[in-house]
């Protein structure tokens, strides 16, 4: 168990998240599983032990949508109290190298405009990161 999870008592989980932006728009996936259904996240996974978060980001964007990234710089380390967890989560920016950007997990998948980025109801942990690429696109 970690200090934090001594401190709290709750179970950690670290994630890397991909903030895919092309011609002004994001890529947000929809997730189609858990107490979490049907909202929506910036797709990526767990860190699994020995990985790097970069290696991670880009194993769980191969394996969710049979598709290469450059990892790019790191935009946003969010620390967020769910119910049933804390999630430590940093967010990349990427770019697609190759691939098509093939749902194998998720439900759904949209690209939205800056104007359009509240049209759906993101996971909690995921609005801090939403308020600071707001700042971006709108520069």
């Amino acid at each position: 168990m970690s200090a934090a999870e001594e401190k709290t008592g709750r179970k950690t989980v670290n994630v890397a998240a991909a903030v895919i932006v092309k011609d002004g728009r994001v890529f947000a996936t929809q997730r189609g599983y858990g107490p979490y259904k049907d909202w929506w996240e910036f797709p990526g996974g767990k860190i699994e032990a020995g990985e790097t978060p970069e290696e991670a980001l880009r194993r769980e964007i191969r394996e969710e949508l049979d598709t290469e990234i450059l990892v790019g710089e790191l935009l946003e380390e969010v620390e967020y109290d769910y119910p049933e967890f804390h999630l430590s989560m940093k967010c990349y920016m990427a770019e697609v190298l190759s691939g098509s950007l093939v749902l194998r997990e998720h439900e759904a998948a949209r690209w939205l405009p800056a104007e359009e980025l509240d049209a759906v109801r993101w996971l909690p942990a995921d609005l801090a990161v939403i308020r600071h690429l707001r700042d971006l696109m709108d520069t």
